[in-house]
Formats: C-alpha cells, structure tokens, sequence
C-alpha cells in the first residue's frame, strides 16, 4: 500500500490546493513556498515515492504532463524560461517543480567548488565500467 501523503490528500480533495492544470492522471498545483511567482508542483495522482521508481509508461506519461504545464506557464505567465527541478525528499510522493524565471538570477546557485580532474576520471571510470 502506497504511504499516506499531504499530495494523496491534495488528490482526494481533502486538502485544498491552488489548481493550475489536471488531466485524469496528474495534477498540477502552485507551491505553497515558492521561489518564484508561479512555482508549480505536478505530481501523478497515484501515489509513487520516488521518481525514478515510477514504471516507466508513469514516468513517461508524468514528464508529458510536466511538458504540459511548463508550456502553459511559459505561455501564461510570460516568463523567459520555465526550470523544472526534481529534488525527491521532501514528500515520499513523486514530484516535480516548475519554476517560471527570466535569468539565472532568480535561482539559488546550483554551481559548486572547482574538482580535481583526476577525481572526475576516477569517478567517471566507475560510473562508466562500474570500476
């Protein structure tokens, strides 16, 4: 059985939301801590915790809504670009955040410190060969 979430009773209706966008099997509803003015969540309506779990016709079926919803905020809010950012912890409930922005500004920095390139070949060695 699929553990209880806030998102399984955002489905059910027994917790409101603030609707975007729907279709039989996702929904896409704003974030109640944005980071930006119209951050959406789209999220499959059954219940799945991790993305890359999801079977696959699911996963393929949620990114065609995430497409979906990216475009209709791209069109409707007149944003430069729409990001989508999967973090996957913060509710066992599969998920994806789209974020309406203009630049790069309007984002924390995802950049990190310089590697050493002798650890980024190790480590893609062992990604590659599993060695």
């Amino acid at each position: 059985m699929a553990t209880e979430t806030i998102f399984s009773k955002i489905v059910r209706g027994e917790i409101p939301c603030h609707k975007v966008w729907e279709d039989e099997r996702h929904l896409a509803f704003l974030d109640i801590r944005p980071m930006r003015p119209g951050h959406t969540l789209v999220i499959p309506k059954d219940a799945g915790d991790y993305l890359f779990d999801l079977e696959p016709q699911a996963y393929g079926e949620l990114m065609q809504a995430v497409r979906t919803v990216a475009r209709l905020l791209k069109e409707r809010l007149g944003c430069q670009r729409v990001v989508e950012v999967v973090i996957g912890y913060e509710i066992p409930h599969a998920h994806v955040h789209l974020i309406p922005t203009d630049s790069m500004a309007e984002l924390p920095s995802f950049a990190g410190s310089p590697a050493d390139q002798a650890e980024l070949a190790r480590l893609a060695a062992r990604l590659r060969d599993g060695k």
